[in-house]
């Protein structure tokens, strides 16, 4: 069973956060935790289960998010995630894309507390690790806080003891998943209100967190925090997330030894037929705001050169040659980015 807290955590981000992103955020922060893509039961029950599930355990702690609305589906889902080694599982009612709704779940369940709860209920039925949900605070027009407090008290009475709060609405008409993670404004002072009204439940906050002072002001009024686009684009914040908010006394890694490290992963990863990109388009952001970053990222994401290095030999030089474009002598321009 794994221990560490959720104190930070990546969240799940359809189309990124596969094996490869988990393991290169792994080698830049131990304990925070990470999360799979939303795999929804369909592709469980009828699909390539070790595609969708296989993973290195030296990415944990790692949680498997699930998308469904059937709880005996979802219990079956949750029982391979658990077999195969998942220290949690997350249920989506957060995701407003219409494709998702057209599938009956997503954030469009929050409109059913109870569906949800029975869920829940079905999944920690038949598994031994937490079954978390991550939601958003409210639907379309319906803000006030009412709404998302009876959902948090309906789904934690069947036994979740964990929520990741995403402080904004979801609007699921109109607006696409991007303009919903842009447009309707971030209210963070609910995800506050349901930990003091809940305190016996773990409130973890998303959205729109950017700097390690955001995290800091947050955790003084919820017990965990997850960013998102913040460390797919700027992974290397994730770098000190062990010394400040972990504990631990280990030195922070610098980016050269973050880089070496994933060289030999990949040269591990080609050399059994893999193709070098599926790794590198993670790592774009790696020298995010240092001199010479965008050298580095033109060598790593020419998709020609990438399916040419099929051996440890061809990686390395390609490493090296985008190596040569960074100067760490000069001074990393300031990054300002939103999630």
């Amino acid at each position: 069973m794994i221990s560490t807290p959720r104190r930070v955590s990546v969240a799940p981000m359809m189309d990124w956060t596969d094996r490869h992103c988990r393991s290169f955020h792994r080698h830049l922060s131990r304990h925070t935790w990470l999360y799979t893509e939303m795999v929804t039961t369909g592709a469980l029950l009828h699909g390539d289960v070790p595609r969708h599930l296989d993973f290195d355990h030296a990415e944990q702690p790692v949680a498997l998010q699930l998308g469904g609305s059937e709880p005996s589906d979802l219990a079956a889902a949750a029982k391979l995630g658990e077999q195969w080694g998942y220290a949690e599982i997350n249920l989506n009612c957060g995701c407003p894309s219409e494709r998702v709704q057209r599938g009956a779940f997503g954030a469009c369940l929050m409109a059913e507390p109870q569906l949800v709860a029975d869920c829940v209920k079905a999944m920690r039925d038949v598994v031994s690790v937490p079954v978390t949900v991550k939601h958003r605070i409210g639907i379309d027009t319906i803000e006030h806080y009412d709404f998302v407090r009876d959902f948090v008290g309906t789904v934690a009475e069947a036994g979740c003891g964990t929520f990741v709060v995403h402080a904004r609405n979801a609007i699921l008409k109109g607006l696409s998943p991007k303009e919903n993670r842009e447009i309707p404004p971030l209210r963070y002072e609910v995800a506050y209100q349901l930990k003091r009204e809940f305190p016996q439940l773990e409130i973890l906050i998303n959205g729109g967190i950017v700097s390690h002072d955001d995290m800091e002001a947050h955790l003084r009024h919820v017990d965990g925090v997850m960013i998102g686009r913040q460390a797919y684009h700027d992974p290397y914040v994730l770098a000190e997330m062990d010394q400040r908010f972990y504990g631990s006394d280990a030195p922070v890694k610098s980016r050269q030894e973050v880089e070496l490290e994933m060289q030999r992963y990949i040269g591990d990863f080609v050399e059994r037929g893999g193709y070098m990109g599926a790794v590198t388009r993670h790592m774009l952001g790696l020298y995010r705001g240092v001199y010479g970053g965008r050298g580095w990222r033109r060598v790593l994401s020419d998709a020609r050169r990438m399916n040419a290095a099929r051996t440890r030999a061809a990686v390395d030089a390609l490493f090296e040659e985008a190596r040569s474009h960074i100067s760490l002598e000069v001074p990393p321009r300031p990054v300002h980015a939103t999630e």
